[in-house]
């Protein structure tokens, strides 16, 4: 064995290591994620004020746990400046949301349709990435292109009314959430 594939063997297990000692993180994202999604879909006729701080606590916690993710690895060996990217985002959609609680429909729904976008293309680049450090990066990609859907689909009908835009989100967050917790459960063991 040469001492470049020796060293890339031991690059990949610390890159391994370090995910798996942070895969509480991406379990309290995909917690955040069901929760969200529950709530949109127990109680569907919520008022759009409602949605608007549902929404913006939403991004904000998953916003937080994403650059939580992102800053707290030890070892620098892989590039985790996409969860960083997406940290940021969320928090940035959270804050947004608070500071204009009274936005209405149709700029909610562009702006959440950017955010989904935004956030599902950083994903599939960071699953990409880490294709050869860990196993079962497909659950992150399959995460990125639902957000790219979810986003392309507010975009291409903003018409939606907000009942149906409710369930829209409420079922994509808990498959987003379902397919986190997956992947946290699968980190776990390294």
């Amino acid at each position: 064995m040469t001492s470049a594939t020796s060293f890339s063997e031991t690059a990949r297990l610390s890159l391994t290591r370090a995910l798996g000692k942070n895969w509480t993180l991406f379990l309290l994202r995909g917690i955040a994620a069901i929760i969200f999604g529950a709530v949109s879909l127990i109680w569907p006729g919520i008022t759009l004020v409602t949605l608007v701080l549902l929404y913006g606590a939403y991004a904000l916690v998953d916003g937080l746990f994403a650059l939580f993710a992102g800053i707290m690895g030890k070892v620098a060996l892989a590039p985790r400046w996409w969860l960083v990217v997406i940290g940021l985002l969320g928090i940035g959609a959270g804050i947004g949301t608070f500071v204009w609680p009274a936005i209405t429909a149709l700029i909610l729904l562009f702006f959440i349709a950017g955010w989904a976008i935004a956030t599902g293309l950083f994903q599939v680049v960071g699953a990409i990435q880490l294709r050869k450090e860990i196993e079962n990066e497909w659950l992150l990609i399959i995460n990125g292109v639902l957000s790219v859907l979810l986003g392309v689909a507010l975009f291409v009908m903003p018409g939606a009314g907000a009942v149906a835009l409710i369930w829209l989100i409420g079922s994509y967050a808990i498959i987003y959430g379902i397919l986190m917790v997956s992947f946290a459960v699968r980190l776990r063991k390294y």
